[in-house]
């Protein structure tokens, strides 16, 4: 079997050099935001050219994750901006091209809409219509993303398929604060633009052990969570906990083992692990939250049935939301949950 691995993007997305070895670390209780606001710490603290600005961030923004950092780093690198996405962006791409750190957020994904030109046709193109000679690297773009529980249509969307469309981006959604603040800080490193999506539901959902110093993860790399043998199960951000709880029903009901991927990067994803995954199972469920048509779960589908026709047992099955607005009273009706994705199990296994 031969992979075609990450996708291409010619000069559009530049190729950055391996992280250094990391001395070890030390870790402390964190929940989601208080990891996202360590991994802001860490950049403000050693990188003197770093600014963090949007709407209501100095304060600490809606979900606290700037809280503290305009005390600490002074009102010129944490501050407020208008109300203007289109504006936000695009001070962010030109504090980038001029050589600075710059670390947007939008206040809710929900809201990057009006800065989609930005993202599109000039932070994504920047180095490439330049030839390189320009470009806005050190762009990020941070933005609470995804269902919240009572967020109805313009708090609970999943936009990250509008933005999986773009050569010369990258597109990364963490699950839990160890990936938030590795993954963060990986996409502030980075020398392409980022658009970095926290799943807001999961700030306060659960602590793990962070390491209070800084340290990166590999973007375009996802990790095998659990390994399996029937279903290769892919999903990432809060879909990520529902699958896990639907691996240990599919495995206590049904006697099924399923291997369970966390995709981490949207953009350029890494079409290789996952094939690898279905060439041992033969079965592929994909879930998101967003709608199904034009998912990003469909290019997943159409890549491993591509790749991996001759080892599926089974139609692949995709998971996801309806093809609706995101509803208010509805929402549980919506939301692809346990049961859903399970019945999708069963349906693949009787095949």
């Amino acid at each position: 079997m031969a992979y075609t691995g990450f996708h291409m993007y010619s000069r559009s997305l530049r190729q950055s050099p391996p992280p250094p070895p990391q001395p070890p670390l030390t870790p402390t209780k964190m929940n989601m935001f208080q990891s996202v606001t360590s991994a802001l710490d860490n950049t403000l603290a050693s990188d003197p050219t770093a600014v963090i600005f949007g709407e209501d961030v100095a304060f600490g923004g809606v979900f606290r994750c700037t809280v503290g950092l305009r005390d600490k780093y002074g009102k010129d690198r944490v501050f407020n901006t208008p109300l203007c996405e289109q504006g936000i962006v695009g001070f962010g791409i030109g504090a980038a091209v001029a050589g600075a750190t710059a670390i947007a957020e939008i206040q809710f994904a929900d809201y990057i809409y009006p800065a989609f030109d930005q993202i599109v046709n000039e932070a994504a193109k920047y180095r490439y219509r330049s030839g390189n000679l320009f470009d806005c690297g050190s762009l990020t773009i941070r933005a609470p993303w995804g269902c919240v529980g009572h967020g109805s249509l313009y708090h609970s969307q999943s936009p990250e398929a509008f933005f999986a469309h773009c050569p010369g981006i990258k597109v990364v959604i963490p699950r839990s604060p160890v990936q938030a603040k590795g993954l963060l800080l990986a996409c502030i490193a980075d020398q392409n633009p980022c658009i970095f999506f926290e799943p807001k539901i999961l700030y306060r959902a659960a602590v793990e052990q962070v390491p209070v110093e800084p340290y990166t993860l590999p973007l375009s790399q996802a990790e095998v969570l659990q390994e399996g043998s029937d279903v290769t199960v892919v999903a990432w951000g809060t879909q990520i906990h529902v699958m896990r709880e639907v691996a240990d029903m599919a495995q206590e009901k049904l006697g099924v083992s399923c291997e369970l991927i966390d995709l981490q990067t949207i953009l350029p994803w890494d079409v290789e692990t996952i094939c690898k995954s279905v060439v041992k199972t033969g079965r592929l469920l994909i879930s998101h939250e967003a709608p199904i048509t034009g998912g990003f779960a469909a290019e997943i589908s159409s890549s491993v049935q591509e790749q991996c026709f001759l080892n599926l047992e089974a139609p692949i099955s995709r998971v996801c939301g309806y093809d609706t607005p995101f509803p208010h009273i509805f929402e549980p009706f919506y939301i692809p949950d346990k049961w859903k994705c399970f019945d999708a199990i069963k349906k693949m296994i009787n095949y």
